[in-house]
């Protein structure tokens, strides 16, 4: 899971330097909210990151203290 949540913000990021040359463009057809939106979707992949790292944490922690009670994924 979290390698998919990395390779994804890398893909986001990426997209964001690759449009960022072209900024002028964007900007004369009003599309500069495609170039922001892949740095929005950089930042947010930062956050599933940190958030999914705590999650597998705290699963192996709850999973190690009571063996015996697995938790559900759903």
């Amino acid at each position: 899971m979290v390698a998919t949540i990395i390779g994804g913000t890398i893909l986001w990021f990426v997209l964001f330097l690759v449009q960022l040359p072209f900024y002028g463009w964007f900007d004369d057809h009003g599309h500069t909210w495609w170039v922001w939106t892949c740095l929005a979707g950089a930042g947010l992949g930062l956050i599933g990151i940190w958030y999914v790292r705590k999650r597998d944490a705290a699963i192996k922690r709850a999973s190690s203290q009571d063996p015996a009670a697995s938790p559900t994924t759903q």
